[in-house]
């Protein structure tokens, strides 16, 4: 450092520009830049970089909240992509470490280079706001009908005499597809559904919103206690045993994606997460450990 320095006082000398830009250097502004701590290669990498959809970010900042407390030296950072395809393109472009996925890994998004697995499952409830008092239960033929427009107010339902306001999800957002496979179906969504692309917008927004209505993670209810009211669909609770019993179907799985050929920092926070440890956090948060 002080080799390049002293090349420097003299290259702007040779230059005539030593005295017009005023450089001036003392020994102790040289030693001061000695003892500056430089980035390192191993510093590098202990940064963990993390993309996917939005529908994963809740179960991966969990998992990595509680590996860097063990693990002060590593940190994990989250990349700000919604859907999953852009981050598996980052990922095998080496500019992320891990994807949050809520589909397997398609053959033609697979180079040979990356690998997956199925991190748990995330119940999928449908939930109101806490102003919708009286409405508990909705059969495949009322939500089909809220969907589409046709039953525009809760006293329809039982409930307070106000308008429905339906929070949806793009339809290519795996909350949407789930709906339509389980209960929707191919029936047209109303066009006054205020679309929000981001599962957290859509959770911020039923809570804040009166007389609304969304479909979202069980889990991330469970996890932040939310004050919304979780509906039963066809007289079924949207709850775990529901699921282990083949009561309750709807489920988002969430696969991780990664390099056959991980940094040390990563595989390691990878075998965290599938370590019996990390079921054990799945589980206490309303996940589902997949086996």
């Amino acid at each position: 450092m002080k080799n390049l320095i002293h090349s420097l006082i003299i290259s702007c000398t040779l230059l005539g520009l030593y005295g017009c830009i005023g450089i001036r250097f003392s020994e102790s502004d040289i030693a001061t830049f000695q003892q500056k701590p430089q980035a390192t290669d191993s510093q590098a990498q202990n940064i963990i970089k993390v993309g996917g959809s939005s529908s994963t970010t809740t179960v991966l900042k969990l998992l990595a909240k509680e590996y860097q407390a063990k693990n002060p030296q590593v940190k994990v950072d989250f990349t700000t992509n919604s859907q999953s395809e852009g981050a598996i393109a980052s990922l095998k472009s080496n500019i992320i470490d891990i994807v949050g996925s809520s589909h397997k890994l398609k053959p033609e998004e697979n180079n040979g280079q990356i690998q997956s697995r199925e991190l748990a499952t995330d119940l999928l409830l449908v939930a109101t706001h806490s102003s919708v008092k009286g409405v508990t239960n909705l059969t495949t033929q009322q939500l089909q009908a809220i969907y589409r427009g046709d039953i525009t107010n809760w006293q329809q339902l039982g409930g307070p005499n106000a308008k429905i306001v339906v929070l949806d999800r793009p339809e290519d957002e795996s909350a949407k597809k789930l709906l339509r496979k389980y209960y929707l179906g191919k029936e047209k969504t109303t066009t006054k559904a205020v679309i929000l692309n981001k599962e957290g917008e859509l959770i911020d927004t039923l809570q804040s919103t009166p007389y609304t209505i969304g479909a979202f993670s069980l889990a991330t209810s469970v996890i932040n206690q939310l004050p919304v009211n979780r509906l039963s669909l066809n007289g079924i609770s949207p709850k775990i045993e529901n699921f282990t019993n083949g009561k309750y179907q709807m489920v988002r799985h969430i696969e991780i994606i990664w390099s056959k050929k991980p940094s040390p920092s990563t595989q390691d926070f990878i075998d965290f997460v599938f370590s019996q440890e990390g079921s054990k956090i799945l589980d206490k948060n309303g996940f589902v450990p997949a086996k």
